[in-house]
């Protein structure tokens, strides 16, 4: 199907994905891995370039086989339908993340908000990759850090993610230096609190809040997480024009 076929006869976004949807296929990739948390309390400076790089490389795979899985199943789906169907899903588990750990409190705010930037970047790889771009290749990791605001341009992104690799790698060497950990914790939570498009202070706070914290939370990661959608989707969408009409 191509992009001029008749709106009237294009499948509703809304439809199901396949019952076997490998955004579902386990709990490994519903929040960032131990490791990913261990660097990024070690070296909170860089955490949104530790894990815009831990998702390219572990949920570059997924994204790929969904978009796949979801063309396979509904083959008359173009590109923009499959694009929203990835919004949609990863907007409501965002609702959902600031559900379950706002109920948590405090201590489950530094938590929720890296969950939160992990969900928000496998979305935005489930995104591109519905347009055609591949959400493995080491641009992704730029593209994320350029899309949730953690830098204004590609180039100090792209500069940023070769120093923390090459932190990362220096650390498997030699060890981490020894940050207090009420320091790192809180530096950590500026940092992915500013990646995930929500003010930290703010989003501490409300999870203080008795009762309030729940509705709070899930208005705050909603609306974070749609706001970078549509960023997402005019981004990759204006690409894929651009790279249809040079060919």
């Amino acid at each position: 199907m191509t992009d001029a076929e008749p709106a009237a006869t294009r499948p509703d976004p809304s439809l199901a994905v396949p019952d076997a949807d490998p955004a579902d296929a386990g709990e490994a990739t519903a929040a960032p891995p131990v490791g990913l948390w261990e660097r990024m309390r070690e070296d909170p400076q860089y955490a949104p370039e530790h894990l815009a790089l831990e998702a390219v490389r572990r949920l570059g795979p997924e994204a790929r086989a969904w978009v796949e899985a979801t063309r396979t199943a509904h083959p008359g789906l173009d590109r923009d339908g499959v694009a929203q169907l990835a919004k949609k899903r990863f907007v409501a588990r965002a609702r959902l993340s600031g559900a379950v750990s706002g109920a948590a409190g405090l201590p489950g705010a530094v938590l929720d908000i890296g969950v939160l930037a992990w969900t928000q970047a496998r979305m935005v790889l489930h995104i591109a990759a519905a347009y055609g771009h591949d959400p493995e290749h080491p641009d992704r990791a730029t593209d994320l850090l350029v899309l949730q605001k953690v830098h204004k341009a590609a180039e100090t992104a792209r500069l940023a993610l070769g120093v923390a690799a090459g932190r990362e790698r220096a650390g498997a060497l030699f060890g981490r230096g020894n940050t207090p950990l009420r320091q790192a914790v809180l530096r950590l939570s500026v940092r992915l609190a500013k990646m995930a498009g929500i003010r930290a202070a703010k989003r501490v706070f409300a999870k203080v809040i008795p009762g309030a914290a729940i509705i709070l939370g899930t208005w705050a990661n909603s609306s974070a997480t749609t706001d970078l959608a549509e960023r997402t989707v005019e981004l990759y969408g204006r690409r894929a024009v651009s790279g249809a009409l040079n060919r």
